[in-house]
C-alpha cells in the first residue's frame, strides 16, 4: 500500500515541531566489543552412559491358565467384606439356607444372560425375595496352549461383576460361591437387600 506525499504545509509544520524538540540525553556512540583477553575454555565432552545390559530372553515353556497372577474368583469373594448378619451370612455359606429364587445361566450366551440376570435379580428383589441361587456352570477349559492364557468359565467370571455394577448393584448385599449341595463353584448365592 502506497502512502501520499505530505503537502507543503504538513512539511513546515513538522519542521517546526522538530526544531522545537530538545534532547533529554546525550547520544552515545556504539562501541565497539573488546577482544576476548582470555580465549574460552572447550567444555569436555561428557561420556556416553554405560550401554545397558539385556538379560537374554528365552522361550522354554508355554504359559499355562494356572500361571495367572490375578486372585481367583473364589479367593476374591471370600475376602469380599461381610455386609450383611454374620449368622444368616455363616449359615448361607454352609448351605442351611434354602434360596427362594433360582436361575441357570448355562448354555447362554453373555449377552442374553447378561439381560436375564438383570430381570431376575430385579423382579426377585420387588417380590421381596432375600436369597437367590444363580447358577454359571464352571465353564470349560477352552485354553488351546497359545502364548496368552484364556480363562475359562465366562459366564462364572462375569456374573459378580455383573452384580457389583448399576441396576444390580443397588438390590444385591452380598455375593458368595455357593455350597457344595448347591453346586459348589459353578453357583453363587446372591443375598439381596430388603425391598423399600
Amino acid at each position: 500500500m502506497k502512502g501520499r506525499k505530505p503537502s507543503s504545509d504538513e512539511l513546515d509544520l513538522w519542521k517546526s515541531v522538530a526544531k522545537s524538540v530538545t534532547r533529554t540525553a546525550p547520544m552515545i556512540a556504539p562501541s565497539e566489543p573488546k577482544e576476548p583477553t582470555n580465549k574460552p575454555r572447550k567444555k569436555p565432552i561428557p561420556k556416553p552412559p554405560p550401554k545397558p545390559t539385556l538379560t537374554p530372553f528365552e522361550i522354554t515353556s508355554q504359559v499355562k491358565a494356572k500361571d495367572n497372577l490375578a486372585p481367583a474368583l473364589s479367593e476374591r469373594l471370600r475376602s469380599a467384606p461381610v455386609q450383611m448378619d454374620k449368622k444368616i451370612f455363616s449359615s448361607m455359606r454352609k448351605g442351611k439356607l434354602k434360596p427362594e429364587g433360582k436361575i441357570d445361566l448355562h448354555g447362554m450366551t453373555v449377552e442374553r444372560a447378561h439381560r436375564k440376570l438383570n430381570q431376575f435379580v430385579l423382579s426377585s428383589h420387588q417380590q421381596g425375595k432375600r436369597l437367590l441361587l444363580v447358577i454359571t456352570g464352571k465353564g470349560k477349559n477352552r485354553d488351546e496352549g497359545g502364548p496368552i492364557p484364556v480363562r475359562y468359565g465366562v459366564l462364572r467370571h462375569q456374573v459378580p461383576e455383573w452384580l457389583r455394577l448399576p441396576p444390580l448393584s443397588n438390590a444385591v448385599l452380598q455375593i458368595v460361591e455357593a455350597h457344595q449341595s448347591h453346586g459348589g463353584s459353578g453357583a453363587f448365592y446372591v443375598y439381596l437387600r430388603r425391598a423399600r
